[in-house]
């Protein structure tokens, strides 16, 4: 079983962009804690983080094709603004989380709507990077759960 580590724009910055709201913990310590995590639940764990909105959907339509079983998605700024993300997202059959560290709720208004969360899974705001490991629990529940089930 395997799930995919998806990070947007400006997350190759965390841990120096703004620490008072990121914290300083770098996508490299994310990356390593939830790999552990996984490791721990005798699953595999890929990443990818990009700047460009293309390579992001690449991913998500790749992921589907590879037989990943879910997908952590922290988009950054494209929750606000990317329709062909929420398309992407909603191409695949796949539950997928999207994860914010700051509360995007308690921010900007601008940063007050996602288009992307009426077609994921769920969505995890405002508990700094612990909400990646969150994410992966969960979906690692839910397929546990379905395989149980089969």
């Amino acid at each position: 079983m395997a799930y995919l580590l998806l990070n947007g724009p400006n997350l190759n910055r965390l841990g120096l962009r703004e620490p008072d709201i990121y914290g300083t913990a770098t996508l490299s310590d994310v990356e390593k804690k939830l790999k552990r995590l996984a490791d721990s639940h005798n699953t595999d764990l890929q990443v990818k983080q990009s700047n460009h909105e293309g390579d992001l959907i690449d991913a998500i339509h790749r992921a589907a094709d590879e037989g990943i079983f879910g997908i952590i998605f922290n988009p950054g700024a494209y929750s606000h603004t990317s329709y062909a993300l929420r398309d992407a997202i909603s191409s695949v059959d796949l539950p997928v989380i999207e994860v914010h560290i700051s509360n995007i709720h308690a921010r900007e208004a601008f940063r007050h709507t996602s288009l992307l969360s009426a077609v994921t899974a769920g969505q995890i705001v405002g508990l700094g990077v612990f909400g990646y490991e969150l994410a992966l629990t969960a979906l690692m529940e839910q397929n546990k759960g379905e395989s149980e089930n089969e």
